[in-house]
């Protein structure tokens, strides 16, 4: 019988809750998210944008700060994930209404006009809250420093992963030592492997899900595959197109041909529910964990296979940002530093969700080792495939929504691939010459690049 999944992120808020374990997994039923210290001498205003099994997390982790720290009162509030939530941001930082801390993605600071709607962070403070830039990958650290400056803290990386089911691959010969998935290094291999695959998959269930007609992850797996090939989007300083046409068009060529060789379908939807049904294989995000732990299967997951030879898979970052305030400072200031500190640090509780802890401290922690699969794809962090430094780039920005429906239409044989490339090249043309609306100016006038 095959079973039914519902919508990702209602799944996350039902399985990805039960992946809080121990204290933390107390703290997250029994107490309010505005929970309130009687004897606080300080209140930090944090926003953020988790919601089900993160947001479950989230809340326990603050509870956790607030028993360590009673004279901080954290004020959290968890608003609308998606576009809603950075409008609501701009317009308080603007309004002087902005909370003392809160969530952003880190491709987004860019395009969020640093040292207007952001206020830079305190390196001292952190370094006095046990938090310093060696603590971090250099290409974390990096994306989040603009004119000099650092304006967001990483908190995690989350990425793109190929899961496999165990029971299927060990059918189908392509577990390596350990039980785990063997490398390939080159789509030949990838769809020898996948061929072989095919056979051992029962239950009228596909062989792999990349969904194919979605455009977000279409852009995300494109963008990984096209890093592989050594391929750029935009030049260091962010002003001119890179995009290299050829080379985008064998990464389409290789999209595709899992529709053609008949591996998979354009009904990306379902893809997460036929990998619990018994696929072989599924491209998802890493927030994906909990709801195949939670459905206990036999699966591992590893980033994005090579097979282009340079290992790189996609990812962003939630990061921790101080929104601007006209008079910020004080104790309170000193405490959303303090409360941003404390969470990195004690980010194996947020790596329950799947994702990669940005403090590399963590990555050492005997606790973070023994989560499975997580320590498994940890080599994500190793070789991530960002999008450009633009003011259109990051989570929701226009950059992933003018590109991913261009993607898609190729993956599903709407439009062929040395056309879509044609068009993708196309739409960077236009993005370059638009304006930022939070800062006026376009990428190609200066208002790009970090």
């Amino acid at each position: 019988m095959s079973i039914s999944l519902p919508s990702r992120r209602g799944v996350l808020g039902g399985l990805g809750a039960l992946a809080v374990t121990g204290s933390f997994g107390l703290a997250a039923a029994n107490r309010s998210a505005s929970a309130i210290a009687s004897d606080a001498d300080v209140r930090v205003r944090y926003w953020n944008l988790f919601s089900g099994g993160d947001g479950a997390n989230m809340i326990a982790m603050l509870d956790a700060f607030r028993e360590e720290n009673p004279r901080v009162e954290v004020k959290d509030s968890t608003l609308q994930w998606g576009s809603p939530y950075y409008t609501k941001l701009a317009m308080a930082a603007v309004g002087n209404r902005a909370p003392d801390l809160a969530v952003m993605h880190l491709g987004r600071i860019p395009g969020f006009a640093p040292g207007r709607l952001l206020d830079p962070w305190d390196l001292r403070l952190l370094a006095e809250y046990g938090v310093r830039k060696e603590d971090f990958d250099p290409l974390l650290w990096k994306r989040a420093v603009v004119d000099g400056k650092l304006y967001g803290l990483p908190l995690d990386v989350h990425t793109q992963l190929c899961f496999y089911r165990r029971d299927v691959c060990e059918k189908a010969g392509l577990l390596g030592e350990g039980g785990g998935l063997a490398a390939v290094t080159s789509p030949e291999d990838w769809f020898r492997a996948l061929k072989a695959a095919k056979k051992a998959v029962k239950g009228g269930v596909h062989t792999i899900g990349i969904k194919a007609n979605m455009p977000d992850f279409s852009w995300w797996f494109f963008l990984s595959f096209y890093t592989q090939l050594g391929g750029t989007v935009l030049s260091a300083d962010g002003r001119e197109v890179t995009f290299d046409t050829d080379k985008a068009t064998q990464v389409l060529e290789f999209l595709r041909q899992h529709m053609t060789d008949g591996y998979t379908t354009p009904i990306g939807i379902a893809d997460a529910e036929s990998f619990v049904n018994g696929s072989a294989f599924t491209w998802e995000g890493n927030w994906s964990v909990p709801v195949f732990t939670g459905a206990k299967l036999d699966y591992g997951a590893t980033p994005l296979p090579a097979v282009f030879g340079k290992p790189a898979t996609h990812t962003e970052s939630h990061c921790f940002v101080l929104p601007h305030q006209s008079e910020r400072g004080g104790a309170t200031n000193e405490s959303a530093h303090q409360l941003a500190a404390y969470v990195i640090k004690n980010a194996t509780d947020w790596a329950l969700g799947g994702h990669i802890p940005a403090h590399l401290p963590t990555l050492k922690d005997k606790k973070y080792l023994a989560l499975k699969p997580q320590s498994e794809y940890v080599s994500a962090m190793d070789h991530m495939a960002v999008e450009p430094s633009a003011w259109f780039s990051g989570s929701i920005g226009l950059l992933g929504q003018r590109m991913g429906p261009v993607i898609a239409s190729s993956n599903v044989g709407s439009t062929k691939p040395e056309a879509a490339a044609r068009s993708m090249k196309a739409v960077l043309e236009k993005l370059v010459e638009m304006k930022n609306p939070m800062e006026g100016t376009s990428a190609r006038e200066g208002g790009a690049a970090a």
